[in-house]
């Protein structure tokens, strides 16, 4: 291991507290969390410790200009127990361009992943092996200068903390078409995993939730025309045989999992369009009798079939998910090569070294 990382472990690990069987998503937190800080133009004070509170000052800059990120993944075990991560190098890469976006400091790509492999080392008896199940790894990065004035801060921490999770969704989701609030635009923070893009939709989802719906699907915010994605994942619809998921413009998150799905259905024979989407085109197929499927992809979700979408006045009822052929391909895949169970010709899969005893 290239760096220095200080290991406290806990005294008393809290896992026997925690039903295996019934997971929610995100709410049991692992032994331990690690810890980075930056001050004076570099990183260091690198550690591993018991899962604590953060102390902030009121002035913290996070809390008033919003220069705070985070990332998503997920690690998992093989038939054979081996803990294993999926693309981790692709996770570094994400964070490091969402902190540029907002005039962040980068932190080292190989770093990131020693230190989300010894983490994920130590409290590997956390990662479930139910079905659907994987351990969340939740990486974040937030300003630490204790100053009221508006400024990048010149101080940060960086941590993850890592949870055992079941499905994010247990059944299809319900979309409704947001024709009024807005997500992101090109030349904003749409395509960067920060905290405010999620404060903001929160509103707007839960006026979606209390019309029963489960999701907002965000819409273009010039003309409310071109689909961009889900609240919680990007998008793909299967219109006439046709795989089309929106581009990443710069105003849409860059989903690892979206690329996988890309890669995995081009190279198995699918037609993949990656282009501009509009609501139109996808209410046209739909009464020509043409849109076939439509599932939302993502680390927390991996793949969920999407079984309503409202737009306006009309409500698109999807094909039965008996019938959902592509989503199930690319759920089995990824699922099965992120267990072992499918070859892994792309290099995805990253076994986790074990420098400390699991537990």
């Amino acid at each position: 291991m290239k760096y220095n990382i200080a290991v406290t472990r806990a005294k008393q690990s809290r896992i026997s507290e925690v039903d295996f069987s019934h997971l929610a998503f995100g709410h049991q937190f692992c032994d331990h969390m690690f810890v980075a800080d930056y001050a004076d133009g570099q990183w260091g004070n690198f550690r591993i410790q018991p899962l604590q509170d953060f102390v902030l000052h009121p002035a913290t800059m996070a809390l008033h200009y919003g220069q705070a990120l985070f990332e998503g993944m997920k690690a998992a075990k093989t038939r054979d127990g081996q803990p294993v991560l999926f693309r981790p190098e692709m996770h570094a890469q994400r964070l490091n361009a969402s902190a540029r976006r907002l005039c962040m400091p980068e932190l080292p790509e190989d770093l990131f992943i020693e230190a989300v492999q010894r983490l994920v080392a130590l409290d590997a008896n956390w990662i479930p092996q139910q079905e659907e199940s994987a351990l969340y790894i939740r990486p974040g990065m937030f300003a630490t200068d204790a100053f009221v004035g508006v400024r990048p801060s010149k101080s940060y921490c960086f941590y993850i903390i890592n949870s055992p999770v079941g499905p994010y969704y247990s059944h299809p989701v319900r979309l409704c078409a947001e024709t009024h609030y807005v997500r992101a635009i090109r030349g904003g923070v749409g395509e960067a995993k920060v905290a405010g893009n999620y404060a903001a939709a929160l509103l707007p989802t839960q006026i979606a939730q209390e019309k029963g719906f489960d999701q907002v699907m965000w819409l273009d915010g010039l003309n409310f025309e071109y689909i961009q994605e889900v609240g919680t994942m990007n998008i793909f619809f299967v219109i006439d045989g046709k795989v089309v998921t929106p581009e990443t413009d710069g105003a849409i998150l860059k989903g690892i999992t979206r690329d996988s799905i890309i890669h995995l259905l081009q190279d198995n024979g699918y037609e993949v369009e990656v282009r501009p989407l509009s609501i139109h085109e996808v209410v046209e197929a739909y009464q020509a009798g043409k849109l076939q499927e439509c599932f939302g992809s993502g680390t927390a979700a991996v793949v969920s079939h999407v079984s309503e979408i409202a737009y306006g006045d009309l409500l698109m009822h999807l094909p039965p998910i008996e019938s959902r052929k592509v989503g199930d391909f690319a759920k089995a895949e990824i699922n099965g090569i992120r267990s072992g169970l499918l070859p892994d010709p792309y290099g995805w899969v990253v076994p986790v070294e074990t420098p400390v005893p699991a537990g």
